[in-house]
């Protein structure tokens, strides 16, 4: 049976490959400790540092393409879908939208080494029409910066790894144990993070039905949009009467809301996120009749009823 050392010196190109590609399409795979421990095997010689530097970019980029050309298709649709099985909702689409509104098309220099955020903003580059070659271009950076990074740590860790792989090849069947178990173990907690989150914001939704039935008979809440600029050159169209404070600037715009009405906010994105976080915020602040609207925009517009351009 081949040793761990002998095992990585071999496949260690596939290893890589493998490991970058499901990392990248958003499947929890261990792509920094296989860069890393790669790296180190680089640096003794037994791989070759511009063949792993090539396998890991070329992997990279086959991801976030097929992302992009997916977001570019199917539109706000792949991103929400990503974000219901996302292990980290609360950040999935929000901080990415906020690096590209700050840093525009740049942000994708930065995205891969940020956990959550790599496999959303290649279908959000695309869903908001950025240019491909404009795209190929800064993916392409992106990617061999973080290649890069991952491969350089090893290469200036090498001896730590080598010590490392040691130890675990003399533990045998245990060192496979314990990395299942701590594999296993962190997917686990993120899951227990996920639904901690949302139990936070589990509060009482109001229906389009009813939101449209009260508009109706002149009992108009006050209606807040609170998707970010992103959101909004993704979907233009807003509830009428609407008003738009960001969930970002809710805080500072509270006093500006009647607190003799009821409060009713939306958004576009799964389970109604950005809208309950608001909503938390504002019965934080001291309002007493706020709610998310259930299905947020999308499930008023497919009820029929009637929207109006931003």
């Amino acid at each position: 049976m081949e040793d761990i050392g002998n095992l990585i010196a071999v496949h260690g190109l596939v290893l890589v490959f493998a490991s970058v590609l499901l990392d990248q399409l958003g499947i929890p795979a261990p792509a920094i400790p296989a860069l890393i421990v790669a790296g180190a095997f680089a640096a003794d010689g037994r791989l070759s540092a511009t063949q792993l530097f090539a396998v890991g970019v070329i992997a990279t980029l086959i991801a976030n393409c097929t992302w992009y050309f997916s977001g570019r298709h199917y539109g706000n649709r792949v991103i929400k879908t990503l974000c219901r099985v996302s292990l980290t909702p609360d950040t999935c689409v929000g901080k990415t939208q906020t690096l590209f509104e700050r840093w525009g098309t740049s942000a994708l220099l930065i995205a891969n080494f940020l956990p959550g955020l790599s496999t959303v903003a290649p279908p959000l580059a695309g869903a908001i029409g950025v240019g491909w070659f404009r795209f190929l271009f800064f993916s392409t950076l992106g990617a061999f910066l973080w290649v890069g990074a991952g491969l350089g740590v090893g290469i200036l860790f090498k001896e730590q790894i080598k010590q490392l792989l040691a130890m675990l090849e003399r533990m045998g069947v245990v060192a496979v144990v314990v990395l299942v178990a701590v594999c296993v173990t962190y997917i686990g907690y993120k899951w227990w993070e996920r639904h901690r989150f949302f139990s936070t914001l589990r509060m009482s939704r109001i229906g389009v039905d009813e939101l449209y039935r009260l508009m109706d008979a002149g009992a108009v809440p006050v209606i807040v949009d609170v998707r970010s600029p992103t959101e909004l050159a993704l979907q233009p169209r807003r509830i009428p009467g609407a008003v738009h404070v960001p969930l970002h600037a809710i805080g500072q715009h509270a006093r500006n809301l009647p607190r003799d009405r009821e409060v009713v906010l939306y958004c576009t994105c799964p389970n109604e996120v950005s809208a309950a976080e608001a909503a938390k915020l504002l019965i934080d602040a001291g309002f007493k009749r706020v709610r998310p609207l259930y299905g947020g925009l999308d499930a008023w517009i497919a009820a029929g009823y009637t929207v109006e351009e931003h």
